[in-house]
């Protein structure tokens, strides 16, 4: 990400007649005890210079730990003081200690503002880098001292208090937010960077170097897993942005291997950063570059059918990625028996023409399979009201069900409109199918409303079905915000969601408690928070049921994080009948430019059988 470090002028005027060193400018905790106040002939040793700015080292640094023996030096974009420098050299300044940050969300930078009166002390002083994971290694559990105290970095409620308000000394070998800070300025060098992210459009990419870290999947990840309160969502991750003299960082992907980095800490768009000295360079790929396809077969009757699931990311008639959507679920997928596919748009995509229906979307969809395939599925879905299910304006997106007819067929046909509620009626049917669920609920605005439906196998017995979409996280803020814990966005809303469709689950379970159930689709939520709560003793998870390891489930990539929005849950029922369960990761792996979805698929061998 393109970065932009400066300061807005302070009124009022302060002044300290004794010089500070540069770690009591910084102080033991988050912001500088002296902020605001002017000081004088500030000695430092220059070991980076950037467009805005440079950063100078403590030249009789202190012995704690939790204050940071570096500071930048915001010049503005004038280069009348860097002009006049060069890394290693040993400078005096005068300035104003300033604590700015570019949104009243992300946490404060110390820095020195307005530099005047430069003076040379030396020139050509040797500048060496502290190395991370030798000299000082990051805390591998917990962000901050709030989070732990109000139940973890996921806990509910969140955004409780504030890191920059509270202001605690740092714990920096407990804490990460502390442990980035306490280096917050400094130079450091980064041995074996491993890429936990893939890069964005400016180039910037996550990493961890040689030093503990947990979570760690096959592909070289971290993955959000369990942790001692509620989940750890590894704070010893740092990323990686713009180098400093311009260049452009080599592309990368998860599970890439870097050449050694070297630049130094700041804090970034809501982010702890390194801005190396130069572009990064890639020193091996992860391999193979795409995953195999999933090992799941269908065994063609009802006691081994498979349910994939797949987010497809905004798809219209027109998308260019519709084919790609075919080519995935055909050739990655296994072309499942049924299909939860959630982010169908309709048939004009993002025209706001007021259009409703996907029919001819799902069909193209369905021709495509069918041409790579010979597998012609056919659809169920229901339209919403135009502009009220949210995602991309006039795409309104919706949940859909692809289904193999050789395997399943409808039960009694009857669906609803986009505003009827099915419900579970006596006799274990439902009023409509397919239907809505609980549509009209407050808990839906601007939200994809769940389709369930009940479909017969050609066994004489029935599945349910139950798709959903939550609402997403917009809203949220930086896992390193000052927000602690962070704002997990439509939170709320999500909870109201699970309880709706978990009060469905357990109306059809009380009519028959061996009923075959299956909820799938994109919660925007992890296990580990309390939305997902609401179905335990209702429905289970398949990553659960099937063991698959912590450090394998997960679905998506968001910052440093490989996680799992998309879930497959089911009736204790098909829990007894050895189920399979494997995630395709044929998007996470890729690039930016190569992934056809932001999400990964999954796929399940169930048996369906009465």
């Amino acid at each position: 990400m393109k970065f932009l470090l400066f300061s807005l002028g302070l009124s009022g005027l302060f002044f300290l007649g004794a010089s500070l060193t540069i770690s009591e400018i910084n102080g033991p905790a988050h912001r500088s005890p002296y902020e605001n106040k002017d000081v004088t002939d500030v000695t430092g040793l220059v070991t980076a210079i950037g467009p805005s700015g440079f950063f100078l080292r403590d030249t009789t640094p202190d012995r704690l730990i939790q204050t940071s023996n570096s500071v930048y030096v915001f010049t503005s974009s004038s280069i009348s003081i860097r002009g006049n420098i060069a890394v290693g050299d040993i400078i005096t300044i005068d300035g104003r200690i300033l604590e700015y940050r570019s949104s009243e969300a992300y946490l404060f930078l110390t820095e020195i503002s307005a530099p005047r009166n430069l003076r040379k002390v030396s020139s050509g002083n040797k500048v060496e880098p502290v190395v991370l994971g030798m000299e000082r290694a990051p805390p591998a559990y917990h962000y901050s001292a709030i989070d732990e105290t109000a139940g973890g970095v996921f806990a509910v409620p969140n955004n409780q208090s504030l890191y920059s308000v509270v202001n605690a000394t740092a714990e920096q070998d407990k804490y990460g937010l502390d442990f980035w800070e306490s280096l917050g300025g400094e130079l450091v060098k980064i041995p074996g960077p491993v890429v936990l992210s893939k890069s964005n459009s400016f180039g910037d990419v996550w990493v961890n170097g040689e030093w503990r870290v947990t979570g760690k999947n096959s592909r070289g990840g971290l993955t959000i897993v369990p942790g001692y309160t509620g989940a750890d969502a590894n704070p010893e991750a740092i990323r990686i942005g713009s180098p400093l003299d311009g260049t452009k960082n080599e592309a990368a992907k998860l599970g890439d291997k870097l050449e050694e980095v070297t630049g130094v800490i700041t804090y970034v768009l809501g982010f702890y950063t390194v801005l190396p000295l130069t572009a990064l360079k890639v020193k091996s790929h992860a391999e193979p570059s795409l995953p195999p396809p999933t090992l799941l077969k269908s065994g063609s009757t009802c006691s081994g059918l498979t349910f994939g699931c797949y987010n497809v990311e905004n798809l219209a008639l027109s998308s260019a990625h519709l084919p790609q959507v075919a080519d995935h679920i055909v050739t990655y997928m296994g072309t499942p028996d049924f299909v939860f596919l959630q982010e169908v748009q309709d048939d004009d995509g993002s025209n706001n023409s007021g259009n409703v229906s996907s029919n001819q979307t799902l069909a193209a969809l369905s021709a495509a399979i069918r041409d790579r395939s010979g597998v012609s599925y056919e659809f169920a879905v229901i339209d919403p009201v135009d502009g009220m299910d949210g995602g991309q304006p006039g795409g309104n997106i919706r949940v859909a069900y692809f289904y193999n007819p050789e395997f399943f067929t409808v039960r009694n046909p009857n669906p609803g409109s986009s505003t009827e509620a099915t419900e579970v009626l006596p006799g274990l049917e439902l009023k409509f199918n397919p239907g809505r669920i609980d549509p009209v609920n407050v808990a839906w605005t601007n939200s994809r409303k769940p389709l369930a439906a009940v479909f017969d196998t050609g066994d004489g017995d029935k599945v349910f079905v139950i798709n959903v979409h939550f609402t997403s996280k917009g809203g949220s803020s930086s896992i390193q915000s000052d927000a602690r814990p962070p704002v997990n966005g439509g939170l709320a809303d999500r909870q109201a969601q699970a309880e709706s469709v978990a009060s469905f689950v357990s109306k059809i379970l009380a009519e028959d408690r061996t009923a075959k159930i299956i909820i799938a689709g994109d919660f925007n939520e992890f296990t580990y928070v309390s939305p997902m709560r609401a179905f335990d003793g209702i429905a289970y998870d398949l990553d659960v049921v099937t063991s698959t390891p912590v450090e394998e489930r997960y679905t998506y990539l968001f910052d440093m994080n490989s996680q799992q929005l998309d879930h497959m849950l089911v009736s204790y029922e098909i829990t007894q009948r050895d189920p399979e369960y494997e995630h395709v990761h044929i998007n996470t792996w890729n690039t930016l430019e190569g992934e056809v979805s932001d999400h990964d698929p999954s796929v399940a061998k169930l048996n369906v059988c009465k």
